[in-house]
């Protein structure tokens, strides 16, 4: 009789499960279907995003007129801080009717691992010889101008390669022209400790940050450049922190002296609340006062004020054509309006 009675309680449990599956609808099965695939196919694509971004790379911008006419000539964006590897391809994108009449377009993407000079200039060493670039312009977007600059010097003295140009972009000439020095004081100091900032903490930072210059910003860019920063094709905070260490700790004076026939120019804005526009300007131009062939144009009315082309390429590119026209002029006879 128990025996019977456990048989007949299995059995209730059974039907009760059965019109529980029931119950469950077709249309809750495949949302939780999909649900689990697209997190599944993030998880994939993370680590496959976090695996390519483990070594520097050459980015190559697609330009049919560029790839064309100039096939042994490369402009290479050093990218600023925190800028990812697709924000340093809008970039040059939005720059290419300026760039594209005299050279390729290419930027350099950091490593995640962190930012290693000798990295940088053995990416692009690999990426001149495979393409066969010998002729090379460099553009500094913010502190990638610094970077650009002593790559540059390494690349005459080491390898006897000598660059065009150098095009500094809002560039700080030492740390002193950085506004913010709290950033040093926490970041520079806590890696340089042995102490690595979380993604999370990171985040909370970067809205705080594009907060308080909201005014630069719309509310819908301070959440979409605050999510990237979360996001995996954001710099890792490793390479946030290798960068404001090498911002903290870079010198241009000794750098003077040393690039040769290489042409600089400078270009920024009064209204930078980043980087001291007066203060930098004039320090690069009297450091390099050899090279420097153009120290005072402004890109005023860019919003934000430093480092924008991006969302300001009709301010930027009539200047940069400026340099470029003045400094390498094209062949008369020549039509510029092809080349965008």
């Amino acid at each position: 009789m128990e025996h019977n009675r456990e048989e007949i309680a299995a059995s209730a449990r059974l039907l009760e499960q059965a019109e529980a599956l029931r119950k469950f609808s077709r249309r809750k099965f495949l949302v939780g279907t999909s649900i689990s695939s697209l997190l599944a196919a993030d998880m994939l694509f993370t680590r496959r995003v976090q695996t390519q971004r483990r070594v520097t790379a050459i980015l190559p911008v697609q330009d049919d007129f560029a790839d064309s006419y100039h096939p042994n000539a490369s402009w290479f964006l050093f990218p600023g801080f925190k800028t990812s590897w697709e924000e340093a391809q809008w970039i040059l994108n939005s720059l290419r009717g300026a760039l594209n009449k005299r050279a390729r377009l290419a930027a350099v993407g950091y490593s995640n691992v962190g930012l290693e000079v000798s990295d940088v200039v053995a990416a692009l060493l690999a990426y001149v010889e495979e393409q066969q670039i010998t002729t090379l312009y460099f553009y500094g977007h913010s502190f990638g101008g610094m970077l650009a600059t002593q790559v540059a010097v390494q690349l005459r003295e080491e390898h006897g390669i000598e660059v065009a140009m150098i095009l500094l972009d809002s560039t700080p000439c030492t740390r002193n022209d950085v506004l913010d020095q709290s950033w040093f004081d926490g970041v520079v100091f806590l890696y340089e400790s042995g102490f690595r900032v979380p993604s999370v903490l990171r985040g909370s930072y970067e809205l705080g940050e594009r907060v308080i210059h909201k005014n630069e910003r719309t509310w819908r860019q301070i959440l979409d450049q605050s999510l990237e920063q979360l996001s995996p094709i954001a710099p890792s905070s490793v390479l946030v922190q290798t960068e404001s260490a090498y911002i903290f700790h870079f010198e241009a004076a000794p750098l003077a002296g040393r690039l040769g026939q290489t042409k600089m120019a400078y270009l920024g804005s009064p209204a930078d609340t980043t980087v001291r526009y007066f203060t930098a300007s004039a320090a690069w131009a009297t450091i390099f006062a050899q090279n420097m062939v153009s120290a005072g144009l402004q890109t005023t009315g860019a919003r934000p004020a430093h480092a924008s082309p991006q969302w300001n390429p009709f301010i930027y590119r009539p200047l940069i054509t400026q340099i470029l026209d003045e400094s390498f002029p094209l062949p008369k006879g020549s039509s510029p309006a092809t080349a965008f």
